[in-house]
């Protein structure tokens, strides 16, 4: 090979492992070397050699670098992308080609990489543009899954911390689905009291309880043909849960106050961010449920694990905002958004989104500075950050034996968080459990069931008012 000289087997010890395919080809278009990986690439039955640029099935490539190059010598040309048939498959091929100068001896370098994957995970996201924003990897690898178990009838669990966007995704599952023309009803099992969950979810008859005036369907009927969300699934009291498992298994019920069984079809999404494995094995939740539900379980990462995906939802919920009236879109400092990216975002992408309008509201001359944000935001501090006190400064040795203590009496698992979660609310306000509700976001119905759940509803030292 006079165009490689001595230089031969270096090129062939470099090149012949990368996963990229290497094609080489002199100024009269003959193949001159490939690697392996390119022989794989074009799915080329073994043993056959390519002797010239017209031999490579599928693409034209002396043609592309003829009507790329203008007549005129260009070291780099652009990429060109071809979707080919290859062993009954769909691939997406691109092309990088270079080219030396006539006094290196003209020579055609193409560099072929397979995009199918990068071009699946496109044609998701474009799907999925108007439920869900993400760049995240793990995220994408959940599209991908979406993709596959849409079509299907089976439950789905969605697990995760709240404000994950666990509803969106539900969303688009029924919007990829084949129920798609059907109704999408959302239950939030969380914010309906005991006392009423049984008559919202299956619906019932005339007389089956004071205050029954007429017959009243449930959510399951309404959601026939359809798809019903029970979003907090691990509220549903444990009385109700074999009636609910019923539903799953024989697509039937009774309304309340009624023996004449009711036919539905309804796909079920749940989700929760409570542990049920967990409930199920401290008897709170039933074993036959979780496992009827969870089919295909599906975990959402919480924000702060998700940071690729903070830019693209400032500037989603800028928008928004601004469709709504709010002023123009603002530009946000290199400052603010450094505090934005190393805030952990505890309340995910819920408060993510409340932090956008507070610091649009706050913006100075349309700029998002430091100070416009929460306070939560632009106070807070990584753990590592944070300053040491003086053991000689008023007290600070004292203050680093209370840090200690408290790292090292963290809560570690989800019902301890939660007692500390509830405690503190309760504290903040007074034992009033009205306020305690409201500081946590939840009805004071679900506060009650929780508390009782953690057996916190015992009297204490302090007040339980409210």
């Amino acid at each position: 090979m006079p165009e490689f000289g001595f230089a031969l087997p270096l090129l062939e010890a470099i090149v012949s492992y990368i996963d990229e395919g290497v094609l080489i080809a002199n100024q009269n278009d003959d193949v001159i070397y490939m690697n392996p990986a390119a022989h794989q690439l074009l799915a080329l039955p073994p043993n056959t050699a390519i002797t010239s640029l017209s031999d490579v099935p599928g693409i034209d490539l002396a043609g592309v670098m003829a009507a790329t190059a203008d007549g005129a010598v260009r070291r780099a040309l652009p990429s060109v992308e071809r979707t080919l048939e290859i062993e009954g498959e769909t691939r997406n091929l691109q092309f990088d080609c270079s080219r030396t100068s006539p006094s290196h001896g003209g020579l055609q370098l193409f560099i072929i990489r397979d995009v199918s994957h990068q071009r699946m995970l496109e044609t998701y996201l474009n799907r999925a543009s108007s439920d869900l924003i993400t760049a995240d990897p793990k995220m994408m690898e959940i599209l991908q899954r979406l993709e596959q178990v849409a079509p299907a009838s089976v439950p789905v669990l969605l697990t995760g911390e709240s404000g994950t966007g666990k509803t969106h995704i539900a969303r688009m599952i029924h919007r990829l689905s084949t129920r798609a023309s059907g109704p999408f009803v959302e239950v939030n099992c969380a914010a309906i009291p005991e006392t009423l969950i049984e008559s919202e979810l299956f619906g019932h008859v005339k007389g089956a309880f004071t205050g029954a005036t007429q017959r009243r369907k449930g959510r399951f009927q309404t959601a026939h043909k359809g798809t019903l969300f029970l979003d907090e699934i691990g509220e549903i009291p444990i009385h109700l849960q074999a009636k609910l498992l019923r539903v799953l298994q024989d697509r039937e019920f009774e309304p309340v106050g009624s023996d004449e069984p009711v036919k539905v079809d309804v796909r079920i999404i749940a989700s929760t961010n409570q542990p049920l494995r967990a409930m199920v094995d401290q008897g709170t939740f039933r074993s036959d449920l979780y496992y009827r539900l969870a089919v295909i379980p599906i975990h959402v990462p919480p924000l702060r694990q998700r940071p690729a995906d903070i830019p693209l939802l400032l500037k989603h919920f800028c928008k928004s905002l601004t469709s709504r009236g709010f002023a123009n879109e603002p530009t946000c400092s290199a400052d603010a958004m450094r505090l934005l990216m190393n805030y952990p975002w505890p309340g995910n992408i819920r408060e993510l989104s409340n932090a956008v309008e507070h610091a649009m509201i706050c913006s100075v001359k349309n700029v998002v500075l430091p100070e416009s944000l929460p306070h939560d935001v632009r106070d807070y501090r990584p753990p590592s950050a944070q300053p040491m006190t003086s053991a000689g400064q008023g007290g600070g040795h004292q203050d680093q034996i209370s840090g200690a203590a408290s790292r090292a009496s963290e809560p570690q698992s989800f019902q301890d968080r939660e007692r500390a979660a509830i405690e503190q609310a309760l504290a903040q306000a007074k034992g009033n459990k009205v306020l305690a509700a409201e500081v946590l976001g939840i009805d004071r119905t679900t506060l009650w069931r929780r508390m009782q759940r953690l057996k916190l509803d015992q009297p204490s030292g302090g007040s339980r008012a409210g």
